[in-house]
């Protein structure tokens, strides 16, 4: 048994809420392969409601099944739209998924999100991967990709700019958006804006000192659970691809503009750390934060706290520059 590492201190303003994650299940804590479907079950049964998703009026909902990989099923997708807003606008392209193992077009969805789409004017086009363990890697990527590329072919169908599509992720879905970047790349695919990718899972082979915290939300142990869940066996090996685990690419070049975020006390944050280093290296635009106390998931769990604040206001920040148009260069007078 690797060797357990001590975590951070926990930012008192989030340390404050931990009992009542305990009390509710929300920690995520030595979560075993048996305990899956009762994860879905407490997780998926609240997901956001078509009203909520309306933000009053000012958003349109629509939901689709669209083409998925060639020979797989259809790939679940929700369309938000601002409403009374003519296009073509800016897309935000999310890729929802929940540790590799939660399924659901509306994982994670929140005011934030809302806010992006009602008050910047942007299209969000999520889409909901096939999962493990029933789905082994490659499905999740292939299914992101699949819904890519829909996306930016039927553009003016969607009111969108195919050439301002913004891949977007959270925790397991930031992993399959950092892997789709590179499918994209890799294959002449659509060209992506920006990346944003918070607190992405990426890599499966727990090497990191962080990677051994244990007694935080989305452990060590559940973490290993929900990578063996796509990987099987393979897990922590030599053979595993960098569009299961993207932190495995070696080359990193020619990926879009990236905004990265995690945690100083989450299981992902070296891996983070060192994927928006080596991003920089290889001449990426990168924007990163680690949060000091953060685990993982703060922002959702205490959303007043004020590092909860801060790190909602710099994805705002991020992505309000990212839409803005671009400006005509001025020749000198």
């Amino acid at each position: 048994m690797t060797a357990v590492e001590p975590h951070p201190p926990i930012d008192p303003e989030l340390e404050a809420v931990w009992p009542t994650l305990v009390e509710a299940g929300l920690t995520w804590t030595n979560v075993t392969p048996d305990q899956i479907p009762h994860l879905r079950e407490l997780f998926l049964a609240d997901q956001p409601t078509d009203d909520f998703l309306r933000r009053g009026g000012t958003i349109e909902v629509e939901e689709r099944s669209i083409p998925g990989p060639e020979g797989a099923p259809e790939l679940p997708a929700l369309i938000l739209r601002p409403a009374g807003r003519t296009g073509p606008l800016p897309c935000l392209y999310y890729t929802a998924n929940g540790g590799k193992i939660l399924r659901s077009t509306r994982l994670a969805i929140t005011d934030l999100e809302l806010d992006w789409i009602a008050d910047l004017g942007v299209v969000m086009i999520s889409v909901a991967p096939r999962v493990g363990p029933e789905d082994p890697h490659p499905a999740q990527v292939e299914d992101a990709y699949a819904g890519l590329v829909w996306t930016a072919e039927h553009a003016a169908d969607l009111g969108i700019e195919a050439d301002r599509i913004f891949i977007f992720g959270k925790s397991g879905g930031g992993g399959v958006a950092a892997a789709t970047a590179l499918m994209a790349r890799d294959r002449n695919g659509p060209a992506l804006a920006h990346q944003i990718l918070i607190y992405p899972m990426i890599d499966d082979r727990e090497t990191t000192i962080s990677s051994k915290f244990e007694d935080v939300l989305w452990d060590r142990a559940t973490n290993r659970t929900g990578w063996s869940a796509i990987l099987g066996d393979t897990v922590g090996g030599p053979d595993v691809s960098p569009y299961a685990a993207p932190a495995r690419a070696t080359d990193l070049s020619g990926l879009p503009p990236t905004y990265l975020e995690t945690g100083s006390s989450e299981v992902f944050r070296d891996e983070i750390l060192d994927y928006g280093t080596r991003l920089a290296q290889a001449g990426v635009p990168i924007e990163l934060h680690s949060w000091a106390g953060g685990f993982h998931g703060f922002e959702l769990f205490a959303p007043d706290a004020e590092v909860s604040r801060a790190a909602v206001a710099a994805r705002t920040s991020y992505l309000r520059r990212a839409v803005r148009p671009a400006k005509t260069p001025t020749a000198p007078v």
